[in-house]
């Protein structure tokens, strides 16, 4: 159980799988209007903004994809076969309450996904591969389910990317994936209300081979 009131913080310090359940269940009714807006959260407009731009069609599965965010800036840019999956399924509750999304899978994407019945042409991740979130193993994992040529978009924050080795992790990949660029963005935007307002993002863009 979360005793104290969900917050960034919090997110970035969980430790294990049934900690993140914990944390966005109690967050997932509130999750937009006391996280999103306040923080003016605009990395999931900016991932999709990038996956488009590289060429990125459907169907997309959003992974991480929360209330979805991702999903309602995809959708506006004209993909309109999505699907989604997370870990919460409190946060997917609120994400199927807008109508973006064919199908909602949970999973742990630190493990083999079983739960997923589809491949995708397209895979993104906004805000998923974070403190006291997910490493890079779960890359290889993702790419499992995606078609030959498919496009990847996932957001990574810059100082989790450091720590975690995720460079090290795409040149293990090299022969799976091709087309691989880095796009450094910002998390948030100028009318953050906390001070993250220069927090990073590597926005990391790549095709399976």
């Amino acid at each position: 159980m979360i005793k104290k009131k969900p917050s960034l913080n919090l997110a970035y310090a969980l430790q294990t799988v049934q900690d993140n359940r914990n944390l966005y269940a109690a967050w997932a009714k509130d999750y937009e209007s006391e996280f999103a807006d306040q923080m003016d959260y605009v990395l999931p407009q900016k991932v999709a903004e990038i996956f488009v731009q590289i060429g990125g069609i459907g169907p997309v599965l959003d992974v991480g994809a929360g209330t979805g965010l991702a999903g309602q800036a995809l959708l506006k840019l004209g993909i309109k076969s999505i699907d989604a999956l997370d870990l919460s399924s409190a946060m997917l509750e609120v994400a199927s309450n807008k109508k973006i999304y064919k199908n909602l899978f949970t999973a742990d994407i630190t493990q083999p996904i079983k739960t997923v019945n589809y491949t995708y042409q397209g895979i993104i991740s906004s805000g998923t591969f974070t403190h006291g979130h997910v490493g890079p193993s779960a890359i290889e994992n993702l790419l499992s389910i995606a078609q030959g040529g498919a496009y990847f978009a996932l957001s990574v924050n810059k100082d989790h990317w450091l720590k975690k080795g995720f460079a090290t992790q795409f040149k293990e990949l090299n022969d799976k994936i091709d087309r691989l660029l880095l796009h450094e963005v910002l998390i948030y935007g100028d009318h953050s209300k906390v001070d993250h307002r220069n927090d990073l993002a590597i926005v990391v863009t790549f095709q399976k081979v």
